[in-house]
């Protein structure tokens, strides 16, 4: 089968990717060893954080924020996105003063949506937070979206405007045929003048037989949902010295994570809970909020996440081959980032330029 672009993962960036790339005309087929989601991009957090982003990505979460806004006009639908600010928690003298150096970095660079807060502004925006907190920083409209929503909703634009999804397409080598690469996978050969990598957890694996080596690493962030309780908590919260998202998702279920990392088998595509992490996890939780000590958790997972030594993507071209594009290794913390990546990688393969700044992110920081 033959395309304009082919697309290695169907994850939220490949499919954001395949979407703009769509929207300018192009025939695009995305390949997907399992189904569109099933690691990382369906199974994550769901947050919509420029708070305490690294400064590099800054430029790209604001505008990526500007397009959660009005996702509706991108996808036709509002993926359950809810826009009710987070908020990082300072339980001591010594946490303010990181969060205060923060808000004055942010503030020399330009941006000024990391706003300190003070105990009183803290409570009245978390009254349900233990009362030992003094002070806060947070960033109005932010949020969170249901992740399996999400990309549903842009997988399902991208297919009403000729994406191709070629699932349980497990790729086994990249050949190149004069200005075309052919895909090679278990099921079938894909052919096309450009290459994009989003393949996730796998993208070191493109990246290898592009003879393209990077250290990315893979990790299993694992994450916890409660019983339905009665609305008490609007924006997400994180702690300054402490591993905590802890969210209030619309049905009343809270989602609690933070970084704590499963055990993972990369050849079985499995994770296996840590529940002393979880425990951890867990005392952390009624650190901050004593109100759920009684509250049953009813449901664990992880999913498989590419990480980067750096702890930011990599986006951008590649150094070693023409027409070939990578976008992966977002360190478990990529979802609001996807509409926007999507654009610069419409815009990378269409005008060989981005609108915003990339080199930050480009492969070539792991390369002598």
């Amino acid at each position: 089968m033959k395309a304009d672009v082919a697309i290695v993962g169907g994850g939220l960036m490949g499919t954001s990717t395949a979407l703009h790339l769509a929207m300018s005309g192009q025939k695009v087929i995305v390949v997907e060893k399992n189904s569109p989601g099933r690691h990382a991009s369906g199974v994550n957090a769901g947050g919509l954080r420029r708070l305490n982003r690294d400064l590099a990505e800054i430029p790209l979460s604001v505008v990526a924020a500007q397009m959660w806004q009005d996702i509706y006009s991108l996808v036709g639908s509002d993926c359950d996105v809810k826009l009710s600010g987070q908020v990082r928690v300072a339980e001591n003298a010594a946490d303010l003063q990181k969060l205060e150096e923060r808000a004055a970095l942010v503030s020399s660079l330009g941006f000024d949506r990391e706003e300190l807060i003070d105990r009183d502004r803290l409570y009245q925006l978390v009254p349900a937070l233990a009362p030992h907190c003094v002070g806060g920083l947070y960033t109005a409209g932010d949020g969170f979206a249901r992740p399996y929503h999400a990309l549903t909703a842009f997988r399902l634009k991208a297919e009403s405007l000729g994406v191709k999804y070629r699932t349980g397409c497990q790729v086994t080598g990249l050949e190149r045929l004069g200005n075309c690469w052919r895909v090679v996978t278990n099921q079938a050969k894909f052919d096309a003048p450009i290459l994009v990598n989003c393949a996730g957890a796998w993208a070191g694996q493109i990246c290898a037989y592009l003879d393209e080596p990077v250290p990315l690493k893979i990790g299993a962030p694992m994450m916890m949902v409660t019983e339905r309780l009665p609305h008490f908590l609007d924006p997400v919260v994180g702690a300054v010295s402490r591993k905590l998202s802890f969210k209030q998702m619309q049905n009343g279920t809270v989602l609690i994570g933070g970084g704590y990392l499963a055990d993972h088998d990369m050849e079985k595509e499995t994770t296996e809970i840590d529940f002393t992490k979880l425990s951890e996890s867990s005392q952390t939780v009624l650190a901050l909020f004593p109100r759920m000590a009684e509250v049953r958790i009813v449901r664990t997972w992880a999913g498989l996440e590419a990480f980067m030594p750096d702890r930011i993507p990599v986006i951008g071209s590649s150094a070693k081959h023409p027409n070939v594009y990578h976008a992966f290794g977002f360190s478990a913390h990529g979802f609001q980032l996807s509409p926007v990546v999507g654009r610069i990688m419409s815009e990378l393969i269409l005008n060989n330029k981005s609108s915003l700044r990339i080199e930050p992110f480009s492969i070539q920081r792991f390369q002598s």
